[in-house]
C-alpha cells in the first residue's frame, strides 16, 4: 500500500524528467522548441538543451486569460481580485472565497502545478550538472531554475502556510512523507533562490533583445521585494518576530533595484501614459488603437523599462506566441467588474478621498460621470465613462454608455474584442509595484516614512498620473496628511490599490494586512444606477437602499478569520501522508 502511494505522489510530481514535450504554445522570442522524444540519456549535454529544459519553467507563469496555468494559480492575475471586495464576477468568480462557500477538496490544481513546478526546477538544476560549456551561460539558467522554484514556494506559502520543502528532485525509493516546514524556512530558502538568480541573470540591459521575457537581475530582485513586504507585513499584523526583518528585506531588494537604475516608470505618451502601459505600443498619444484600427506591436525593454517581467503573447495573428481572450471574456462580458469599494479608492483632485473632499459629488450624482469629475486621473484611464468609445456587438464602433456595471479599460483592446484574441503581453511585475513596495516596507518598519523618500516612490506614480500637474493630484507628503486628518498607512495602501488595480493583489493585500475579515463580509455594490444608461431594456437589477446596483448582498458573503486566511490542503494529500496536518478550520 505504501509503495502505491509513493507512486501516486511521484505521478503528481515528475513532469519533465521523461519528456519535455508537455510545452504549451510555440513561444518564439523564447526558443520554446518542443521536442518529442527526450530522455535523460540524450539530453542534458549541452547549453542549448539546459535552455530548452529552462523554457518549459516559463510555461507555469501565470497569463492574462483563460489557459492551462491561470486563474486560480501562477502570480497576480487579474481575476484574483474577484476574490477581494475589489471586484467581482459571476463567472470565473470567487471560486467560493469571497462567499465563504469553499470547502477542503480532494485535490487543488494550484497545489499540483507549484510542486510540479519546484520538480522540475529542481530536475533542471540536478541535470545542469552534467552540462558542458560557457560556464557563465550555464549561471544563468541555473539561475532562472533558481528563480521559478522561487516563485513556485511563494505561490504555495501565500496560500498554504506551512508547506513539505523539498531542495531536490523526489524518487520512488525516497521517502515522501514529509512533515510541513515553518513558514520562515522556505521563504529564507526563497530569498536564497532569489539572491542566487540576482546574481547569475543579466541586467535588463545587458540581455539580448531576443531574450526579453527571460529572468533578469532586476526581475529576481523586484519578486523578493514582493515576497518580503508580503511576509513582512503579514508577521506584522500578527505579532510574529520575523516582521523587521523581513521588511528589512523587502527595502533592501527594492532598494537596490532603484539605485542600479536599470527601470523607470513608463511616460513615452504623455499624460496617457498610465493608460496605454496596458496597451499596444502604438506611438505618440491620441493614436488609433483606441479606435479600433488594429495593434502595431508589443512593448520591450527599450521602449518600456517599466515592465520587469511579461507574459508573452506576440504582435498578432501573423506574429503570435499565443493569445488571450480577457478583454471580451472578462471585463466585456461583466465577469471582473470593478466595485463601489474599488471606486472609491480614488482621490479627489485635491488630494483627499471621499467623505473629506469638497469636491465629493457621490452623494449628488445625476448620472454616471458625476463621480468621475475632479478624480484622479487614473480612475478614468481605468474604468470606462460615457465620454469614451466602445465596440457594438457587431464589431463596430459606438459611444459607451454606463449600463448597470462598471468595465475596466485596463487589458481592454477594442480592436481584438471581436475575434476573442488578444496579444497584449500581461505584466507579471513592474517598476511601480517594486516603488509601492519600498515605500510600504519603510513605513511599516518604524510607522513613519519621510517626505524624501513619499518623493521617490508614491510621488512619481503621482507625477506620472497626472503629467507633472499637481493640480490634478497633490504630491503626498507628512503635512499634507497631517493638516487633513488622514492616515499615513491608509494613504499608503490607497495609493497601492489604485495604481495596481485590476492586475491582481487587491486579494492578497487584504490577507497580508490582516483586513479581510473587516471587509469581506460586506455586500457588494456596483455604480449608482440610472435606468435611461440601461440599455438592456429589461427590469432594474436588485438595488441597494441608496440606489446601487446590489451585486451580492451580504446574507451571501462570509469570512471567518480562524480558518479563511490561510487555504485548505488537499484532502488526498492528507490521506497519503499522515505526517500533514491540516490548516485551522478546516
Amino acid at each position: 500500500m505504501k509503495h502505491k502511494k509513493i507512486k501516486n505522489i511521484i505521478g503528481t510530481l515528475m513532469m519533465i524528467s521523461t519528456s519535455l514535450a508537455l510545452l504549451t504554445g510555440c513561444m518564439k522570442k523564447l526558443d520554446l522548441s518542443p521536442e518529442t522524444q527526450l530522455s535523460d540519456g540524450s539530453f542534458w549535454k549541452n547549453i542549448s538543451d539546459l535552455k530548452q529544459g529552462c523554457n518549459y519553467l516559463y510555461t507555469f507563469l501565470n497569463g492574462i486569460g483563460i489557459n492551462k496555468y491561470d486563474d486560480p494559480t501562477g502570480n497576480p492575475s487579474p481575476l484574483q481580485d474577484n476574490y477581494s471586495d475589489k471586484t467581482f464576477g459571476y463567472s470565473y468568480g470567487s471560486i467560493g472565497i469571497g462567499d465563504g462557500s469553499r470547502i477542503a477538496k480532494p485535490n487543488s490544481v494550484e497545489w499540483t502545478n507549484f510542486y510540479a513546478l519546484i520538480r522540475a526546477a529542481n530536475n533542471v538544476l540536478e541535470k545542469s550538472k552534467n552540462v558542458t560549456g560557457d560556464i557563465n551561460e550555464i549561471n544563468k539558467y541555473q539561475g532562472e531554475a533558481h528563480f521559478f522554484r522561487a516563485l513556485g514556494y511563494f505561490e504555495l506559502v501565500k496560500r498554504f502556510g506551512d508547506v513539505p520543502y523539498y531542495n531536490h528532485t523526489l524518487t520512488v525509493g525516497e521517502d515522501l512523507y514529509a512533515s510541513r516546514t515553518p513558514r520562515q524556512e522556505v521563504v529564507d530558502s526563497i530569498y536564497a533562490d532569489l539572491d542566487f538568480a540576482a546574481n547569475y541573470c543579466p541586467q535588463p540591459d545587458a540581455q539580448a533583445a531576443a531574450d526579453y521575457g527571460r529572468i533578469t537581475r532586476t526581475a529576481a530582485l523586484g519578486y523578493k521585494s514582493r515576497v518580503a513586504l508580503f511576509e513582512g507585513t503579514w508577521d506584522k499584523f500578527r505579532n510574529l518576530p520575523t516582521s523587521q526583518r523581513n521588511l528589512q528585506a523587502a527595502i533592501d531588494a527594492s532598494g537596490r533595484v532603484m539605485s542600479e537604475g536599470r527601470h523607470a516608470l513608463y511616460t513615452s505618451q504623455g499624460e496617457k501614459s498610465y493608460f496605454y502601459l496596458f496597451q499596444y505600443d502604438g506611438g505618440p498619444a491620441g493614436n488609433p488603437i483606441q479606435m479600433g484600427y488594429g495593434p502595431t506591436k508589443n512593448y520591450t525593454y527599450a521602449t518600456n523599462k517599466e515592465s520587469m517581467l511579461v507574459r508573452l503573447y506576440g504582435q498578432n495573428t501573423n506574429n503570435i506566441i499565443a493569445f488571450h481572450p480577457f478583454g471580451r471574456a472578462f471585463p466585456g462580458d461583466g465577469n471582473m467588474q470593478p466595485t463601489k469599494a474599488m471606486v472609491e479608492a480614488y482621490l479627489y483632485k485635491d488630494g483627499l478621498p471621499p467623505g473629506f473632499s469638497p469636491y465629493d459629488s457621490l452623494a449628488n450624482q445625476t448620472s454616471s460621470l458625476t463621480e468621475f469629475r475632479n478624480r484622479d486621473p487614473r480612475f478614468e484611464m481605468s474604468v470606462f465613462n460615457n465620454t469614451m468609445d466602445y465596440i457594438t456587438v457587431q464589431g463596430g464602433i459606438r459611444p459607451y454608455v454606463a449600463g448597470r456595471t462598471y468595465v475596466s479599460r485596463k487589458y481592454f483592446s477594442i480592436c481584438d474584442y471581436m475575434n476573442s484574441k488578444q496579444f497584449v503581453n500581461f505584466i507579471i511585475l513592474r517598476y511601480a509595484e517594486v516603488l509601492l513596495n519600498n515605500a510600504e516596507a519603510k513605513f511599516e518598519l518604524n510607522d513613519q516614512i519621510s517626505d524624501g523618500d513619499l518623493n521617490q516612490t508614491i510621488n512619481l506614480l503621482r507625477n506620472r498620473a497626472t503629467n507633472n500637474d499637481i493640480n490634478k493630484l497633490p504630491l503626498l507628503t507628512n503635512s499634507f496628511v497631517q493638516a487633513n486628518g488622514l492616515d499615513m498607512r491608509a494613504e499608503i495602501r490607497r495609493e497601492r490599490t489604485v495604481e495596481l488595480a485590476f492586475e491582481g493583489f487587491a486579494y492578497w493585500d487584504i490577507l497580508r494586512w490582516k483586513t479581510a475579515e473587516i471587509v469581506s463580509p460586506k455586500e457588494v455594490l456596483g455604480r449608482k444606477y440610472f435606468v435611461n444608461e440601461d440599455l438592456t431594456a429589461s427590469t432594474p437589477p436588485p438595488l441597494s437602499a441608496d440606489g446601487y446596483v446590489l451585486l451580492e448582498a451580504a446574507s451571501f458573503r462570509s469570512f471567518k478569520p480562524q480558518r479563511d486566511y490561510l487555504w485548505p490542503l488537499p484532502t488526498r494529500e492528507l490521506a497519503l501522508n499522515s505526517n500533514l496536518q491540516q490548516n485551522p478550520g478546516w
